[in-house]
């Protein structure tokens, strides 16, 4: 098959950008892209560090990040699992890209900055949930930020669907993937019981 190496290539096929997507992108948060923001409780967070890129997925029962200013955002970072790999990424290259949803919208909104981690106590202790806190704050630098064009989710019928029945649980993929060790029937029927006093 041929592959496209050039801008020229790649330019010739597509032709100019949509006026209006160039429009729609902001150098900060403009009071509308910050009250959507403010409404998603799930995004995507980016990184890229020498090893490759990670896409991490981050959510939280009210709003995914908290605006601070109109350049800031600020993430907290729940206890997990500990692989730790965007915050590895972002302590060696600060080039972060979030993707924002609200389920039953097909918009989604890109922000692209610079971000950096702090283990800031009084910051830590005013995201406290549940007697608990986040391990760190992942504070990003907004570069840009614009709303996504709606096809994919519409194409997707992404809210209109439940296709978990279709692929395979966490449970069988960790069976197969440690020789039935771990996993199975057991770890999907309890997970979410087990979770809940960690989420926060």
């Amino acid at each position: 098959m041929r592959k496209l190496q050039t801008l020229k290539d790649l330019h010739a096929l597509y032709g100019d950008p949509v006026p209006t997507s160039i429009a729609k992108v902001a150098r900060h948060l403009t009071p509308l892209y910050q009250r959507w923001i403010e409404g998603s409780r799930f995004c995507v967070l980016s990184t890229v560090g020498p090893e490759g890129v990670h896409g991490s997925p981050r959510g939280d029962n009210g709003p995914v990040v908290r605006v601070q200013d109109d350049k800031t955002l600020l993430m907290p970072d729940w206890w997990g699992n500990n692989r730790l790999d965007c915050l590895r990424d972002i302590i060696r290259d600060p080039h972060v890209a979030l993707l924002f949803l609200v389920p039953g919208s097909t918009t989604t909104v890109r922000v692209n900055g610079r971000a950096f981690l702090t283990d800031d106590v009084d910051l830590r202790a005013s995201f406290e949930k549940k007697g608990r806190q986040p391990a760190t704050i992942v504070v990003i630098e907004v570069d840009e930020v614009y709303s996504q064009c709606a096809k994919a989710l519409i194409r997707s019928e992404i809210w209109k669907r439940d296709d978990k029945h279709t692929v395979p649980t966490v449970g069988q993929i960790l069976a197969d993937m440690m020789g039935g060790a771990e996993g199975g029937a057991d770890y999907d029927a309890n997970y979410e019981a087990k979770a809940q006093p960690k989420l926060w």
